[in-house]
């Protein structure tokens, strides 16, 4: 049974905001769907403030119709600060409300947005505070129709510390600074 503020709607007392996303080209028809379609930075961890911008957009790319409407909204609980249930999304054309579910059981950094024909789309979400270069690194490297990468290990490679040390103790800034530059992501795409 729902409680009452499960059922209660939020909605954003700001205008949606132009998403920092990047989405790979379509694929042919018969060819196998990809871990991710693609990449969004969000600017905060506030579900309320970021969906709407990342809602209006999703449905915006390719042919509009009924079936273009994303419907469901699945995100990873520890991601986010907090948890509403029902988001009114106010569009250009129309209000909808978009139902979002919290799951533990998500790996960290995804995010499933879901169309009223059910498609789906997978992206990876980049954590807020993430750096300008290494967030456009990963979401190209993330939105790449070769990519055979997953949220973890997109994960995993922005949280290597940058200024780590070498195998001789001391630290080694040229490294960093490549690293800092989206280039460790880039490498590891490379080598697969």
């Amino acid at each position: 049974m729902w409680t009452t503020a499960e059922r209660r709607t939020t909605i954003s007392l700001s205008p949606p905001s132009t998403p920092r996303l990047l989405l790979r080209p379509a694929a042919p028809p018969r060819s196998a769907r990809p871990l991710l379609d693609g990449g969004w930075w969000p600017r905060s961890a506030d579900p309320v403030a970021e969906l709407p911008g990342l809602i209006l957009a999703l449905q915006d790319h390719g042919p509009i119709d009924d079936h273009r409407l994303i419907t469901h909204v699945m995100l990873r609980a520890d991601d986010w600060d907090s948890r509403p249930r029902r988001l009114r999304i106010d569009g250009p054309a129309d209000t909808r409300v978009v139902r979002l579910s919290w799951f533990d059981s998500l790996p960290s950094g995804l995010l499933t947005a879901i169309y009223a024909d059910g498609r789906r789309v997978d992206l990876f979400t980049v954590p807020a505070a993430t750096p300008r270069e290494e967030a456009e690194a990963s979401m190209e490297l993330a939105s790449h129709p070769h990519n055979l990468l997953h949220t973890p290990d997109l994960l995993a490679a922005l949280a290597s510390p940058p200024g780590r040390t070498n195998r001789a103790g001391t630290s080694d800034s040229s490294e960093s600074a490549w690293e800092s530059e989206g280039g460790r992501l880039r490498e590891e795409f490379a080598a697969r």
